[in-house]
């Protein structure tokens, strides 16, 4: 008995090392997962971790009768397809479709923008500025605002809106005053709730955008790893760019206590290149994910939108 428990100590002691070198490997694996060395990777890990967020999701809700709504809400849309004749029911498919589009073009666009810490596609410059100005400028010109056959008429994917080509004889006589030369003017009021659906399903998307940089964060913080004010500690051969990279970091380290739902409400709430470094603290510090997501949709899809969206009114109106 006595030489099995010397055994077992023995290779108990042995076993210290090699654990040990095991957690450094591992180490090394999480500081060399970058998003330049290996994006294939992170964007597989984020893909498990939002599956896995879903999944648990979809158990609480059927845990919470959710399953009983979802069933009857099902039962009635089908209900209410087959209560009407062929040809309605397939225009009713037809619109749900174009909705569908509708929505998931200008979310993807929103995912587009913010995805990538940073370095994601401008679709605000590419798409939404440029929607909201002709829709602006179109109706300047034609003195009135019901452009759109449906909400959906804009800009999705190869196809362009209806309004854009028509001419401002085919819409009707002007509605709003003339002010000066060829412009009539309408009032901004009167124009954004034409613009704003889709500004705020682009800024949803934005939200949604933000989430790897957490997601990545947390499952570091879940594995053990932890960031250690000595990582931070600035270097005389920094340059200016890293120098004030890392500065930003230590204060977001020495400041994660405030990260509550206001201060994320107001990072998300302006524009802000550095949120993803916010996002990123929060995963680190634990912070709940609703907190997060809910302070980065209100912040992102409803204030920091608005904002953006009246750049194009302050030039054109």
């Amino acid at each position: 008995m006595g030489s099995g428990k010397a055994v077992a100590s023995r290779f108990a002691v042995d076993l210290h090392p090699s654990i040990r070198e095991l957690k450094e490997k591992h180490q090394r694996d999480l500081q060399n997962l970058t998003l330049a060395t290996q994006p294939f990777k992170i964007l597989q890990l984020f893909v498990f971790a939002t599956l896995k967020y879903l999944k648990q999701w979809l158990v609480y809700v059927l845990k919470k009768g959710g399953w009983i709504m979802a069933l009857t809400f099902l039962l009635a849309a089908i209900g209410f397809i087959l209560a009407n004749d062929d040809s309605t029911s397939e225009k009713h498919i037809q619109e749900l479709l174009r909705y569908t589009r509708y929505v998931l073009w200008w979310v993807t666009l929103g995912v587009a923008s913010s995805i990538g810490l940073g370095s994601g596609l401008h679709t605000f410059v590419l798409y939404l500025g440029p929607h909201i100005a002709f829709f602006t400028i179109k109706a300047l010109k034609c003195g009135r605002v019901d452009l759109k056959t449906a909400p959906y008429d804009t800009i999705v994917l190869k196809r362009r809106p209806s309004w854009l080509e028509k001419k401002c004889s085919e819409f009707g006589p002007p509605v709003f005053p003339l002010s000066s030369g060829t412009l009539v003017r309408v009032p901004i009021s009167n124009i954004l709730p034409h613009v704003q659906l889709e500004a705020v399903l682009w800024g949803l998307g934005t939200a949604i955008g933000e989430l790897p940089p957490y997601f990545i964060s947390r499952a570091a913080r879940l594995s053990g790893s932890k960031m250690e004010m000595e990582e931070l500690s600035e270097a005389p051969s920094d340059g200016l760019i890293s120098a004030s990279l890392r500065q930003i970091k230590r204060w977001f380290f020495t400041h994660f206590q405030h990260l509550n739902f206001l201060t994320v409400l107001i990072l998300a709430s302006v524009p802000n290149p550095l949120f993803d470094l916010a996002g990123i603290m929060c995963g680190q510090f634990g912070i709940p994910f609703w907190k997060f997501f809910l302070a980065t949709l209100i912040g992102k899809a409803l204030i920091k939108t608005h904002i953006q969206v009246d750049v194009p009114f302050f030039w054109l109106c």
